[in-house]
């Protein structure tokens, strides 16, 4: 958590914190989506294709933080895997994609399964 001091240096404003989760979670919801159409055309089944997810999940999060949040964040002195400066929170960053694009990859998974196995 900021100090009072680094709050007043550097100040949190939750408009952009908001557009950041926003942001990060239509990423998360079109990839899910797209995890799903990339399942069923392999034809994966049962939990071959939940590790997949899961997988896929967390590779784009660590990608989205590679690319966008850690130079940003370690520039500005903070330590590594810190997102407190630009998310709510570690969990909605590192985890919260997770169950948010499930219902989508399970929508398009079966969806395209059955058109490639019918």
């Amino acid at each position: 958590m900021p100090s009072e001091k680094e709050l007043q240096i550097s100040p949190i404003v939750q408009e952009s914190v908001v557009h950041n989760s926003r942001t990060l979670y239509n990423l998360q919801t079109l990839a899910a989506s797209l995890f799903g159409v990339s399942a069923g055309i392999l034809g994966l089944e049962s939990y071959s294709g939940f590790v997949f997810y899961l997988v896929f999940s967390l590779l784009t999060t660590v990608l989205f933080y590679a690319l966008r949040v850690a130079p940003a964040s370690l520039a500005s002195g903070k330590p590594a895997l810190d997102t407190s400066r630009y998310f709510r929170g570690s969990y909605e960053f590192w985890a919260g994609g997770l169950m948010n694009g499930l219902a989508g990859f399970i929508l398009t998974w079966t969806l395209f399964y059955g058109l490639v196995r019918a």
